[in-house]
């Protein structure tokens, strides 16, 4: 019988887990011939989201759960489960049914088809607030431009062959980007669309701030466009420079005086500017590898629910 891993990043979910669970189940009981395991990976949740996934493995035994020793976030949260998943195959997918179950049915069908990375993209976006809309466009815009992929519509709801499952759990790097590298692993894909769901509990631990803080690292540590900026800044520069010094020759032949004080004071802060921001950049980057040298765990695991 196929096995089905379902991986669930857990933060503060307690209201959504037992809803989810029965999600769940009532979607499996359409697919006979499949068995499932569901893997709840508490990221170091502060509610009593660990004591509900305790309550669930006690009635259901495919429940169970990873739990961090604190808050990861949710890239190694999918990695834990990633890597501790059994199943011939896993679906990916948030607590809050935003990602409706349901969608599980036809990632299914594909699979079975022959497909190994099914991909859950948005039909729409769901209710967001117009500011909260502008930031996601920008992102999205900015994180396909980085990575050279189009991920507009793109989202964690995935259903993975193991034999891509395999694959991304062998990666070593700490800082991640799932939504990019099951992208980057290749494989046979396929698309299935959803319709972005309401909230059932509980509101988005994603805020703006965190959209683009978000946004910032990823594409830090899946892309080198960032330092493609510095190089356009001195190109620019020394083009400015070639640009006033024939400038100075010609009016120097002419005898025309220079009075170009307040430019040039523009000139030195606009460059001092530029050049604070090449250095930045730079320095976020020999961060992200200081942070890789370190050789640091991506989580620490605190407890686990069979």
């Amino acid at each position: 019988m196929t096995t089905i891993s379902i991986i669930v990043p857990c933060y503060n979910e307690e209201e959504n887990v037992v809803p989810f669970h029965q999600a769940i189940v009532e979607v499996f009981n359409k697919i006979s011939e499949t068995n499932f395991e569901l893997i709840f990976i508490n990221d170091g949740s502060k509610d009593n989201t660990l004591e509900k996934i305790r309550e669930l493995n006690k009635k259901d035994k495919r429940v169970k759960c990873v739990s961090f020793a604190r808050n990861f976030g949710k890239e190694a949260a999918l990695f834990a489960g990633i890597r501790n998943s059994n199943g011939d195959c896993a679906v990916i997918l948030d607590a809050d049914l935003q990602h409706p179950p349901v969608v599980i049915l036809e990632m299914y069908k594909k699979w079975k088809e022959g497909y190994e990375v099914i991909e859950g993209v948005k039909s729409d976006r769901g209710k967001e607030g117009l500011i909260h809309k502008l930031f996601t466009k920008i992102f999205y815009g900015m994180i396909s431009k980085a990575v050279g992929m189009d991920m507009k519509n793109s989202s964690d709801y995935k259903l993975l062959d193991r034999k891509v499952l395999n694959e991304l759990a062998k990666l070593k790097e700490r800082n991640t980007f799932f939504r990019a590298l099951s992208f980057w692993v290749g494989f046979k894909k396929a698309t299935v669309y959803y319709e972005v769901a309401d909230r059932i509990n509980g509101t988005s631990k994603w805020s703006t701030k965190s959209l683009i803080k978000y946004a910032i690292n990823n594409v830090i540590c899946f892309s080198y466009a960032p330092l493609h900026i510095v190089t356009t800044l001195g190109i620019l520069f020394i083009l400015i420079a070639v640009g006033i010094c024939i400038d100075a020759v010609i009016s120097y032949f002419r005898g025309m005086a220079i009075s170009g004080f307040p430019t040039l004071v523009i000139l030195l802060l606009v460059g001092f500017g530029a050049i604070m921001l090449s250095l930045g950049i730079i320095g976020v980057y020999i961060a992200q590898i200081y942070d890789e040298t370190k050789g640091r765990p991506q989580y620490i695991i605190g407890e686990k629910i069979d």
